[in-house]
């Protein structure tokens, strides 16, 4: 069976990658695509970008609606108040088969209801702000998307194509969302649960020399010798002194640091290499597989086998069969 339609909601001042990414993703799996938008005439992206919606709330069915996608973008504040609008995806969230936002995309959906009670996402810098407008609902913004039920939400940008693959295959399999990725030149390794955050977003960039010589010397070899005397003959510095320093200017300690930027290089072997691993956790200064297992799934929130597993497919396996064949 051919994939069904995807629904875009769009409205001014849309962010024109949420829209654009998903778009790519799905077009190239074979959906039927459609847009909308609140009222008749080109609506313009918050980079210019003019799209001539299918639809309008007018004219649109809300009945008609498999999967519903409502996009993010600096305009959603303004959406979230047109009362036409909000009742029109309200009504197509009823008879949708699934319903998704892109980043600040979920305020319009919470807007209409349909979140209510359930665990979300949304750009980071925009969780605060959903999750005190929206009390009812759980907003977790580590992870890149989450999907509870028929409700999908995901950060910003990269993050709805993320989520855009997992959707393909959870409809037609991993094959097809592995096809559609390469030939988007995209890599499939990123499933929901990953965190929002790099090690850059987790800390404070150090404001003088002496500790960006040290966060340099960490990123340039995260095996290496980097215990606190190691890091302190590098700054210059008694150990005592540079554990201040570090923490005061980053925001966690020397050794925190070390730990998330060995496990960002681990991420990085276990997507991009065959190595074991053994060699991988010897390679990044964690000694034993034991140890990089213990590491990894504490920060990242998976096993070094599944991440590795999930670089070829965009969700962990399940033993539901895809929606449609």
């Amino acid at each position: 069976m051919a994939p069904g339609t995807v629904t875009f909601v769009v409205f001014e001042n849309f962010d024109t990658l949420d829209l654009a990414g998903p778009v790519e993703v799905f077009g190239e799996a074979g959906y039927n695509l459609r847009t909308v938008a609140p009222a008749k005439g080109p609506v313009t992206s918050d980079a210019g970008l003019s799209v001539n919606p299918d639809h309008s709330v007018r004219t649109a069915d809300p009945h008609d609606v498999d999967t519903l996608l409502v996009v993010g973008g600096a305009g959603v504040h303004v959406a979230q108040q047109d009362k036409n609008l909000v009742r029109w995806v309200a009504d197509a969230a009823t008879s949708a088969s699934r319903v998704a936002s892109v980043c600040s995309g979920a305020f319009l959906l919470a807007e209409a209801g349909i979140l209510d009670g359930h665990r979300v996402t949304t750009h980071w810098r925009k969780a605060d702000r959903l999750a005190a407008e929206y009390p009812s609902l759980t907003v977790d913004c580590d992870p890149i998307f989450v999907q509870e039920g028929p409700i999908w939400t995901s950060a910003g940008v990269s993050a709805g194509m993320d989520l855009a693959l997992a959707m393909v295959e959870d409809d037609l399999g991993p094959q097809a969302s592995l096809a559609a990725a390469r030939e988007l030149n995209l890599f499939l390794r990123r499933p929901g649960s990953q965190s929002q955050f790099s090690v850059p977003l987790w800390s404070t960039p150090p404001r003088d020399d002496i500790m960006r010589r040290v966060v340099d010397a960490i990123h340039a070899d995260p095996g290496g010798p980097h215990g606190i005397a190691d890091l302190a003959n590098v700054a210059g510095l008694s150990p005592r002194h540079l554990q201040r320093r570090f923490t005061q200017e980053v925001g966690m300690t020397p050794a925190a640091y070390v730990e998330r930027v060995r496990v960002e290089a681990a991420q990085r072997d276990l997507s991009e290499r065959d190595d074991p691993v053994e060699t991988i956790a010897h390679r990044h200064g964690f000694g034993t597989a034991e140890t990089l297992r213990r590491t990894f799934h504490r920060i990242v929130g998976a096993s070094p086998t599944d991440y590795r597993a999930r670089f070829t497919t965009t969700r962990p396996p399940t033993h539901s069969t895809p929606r449609y064949r």
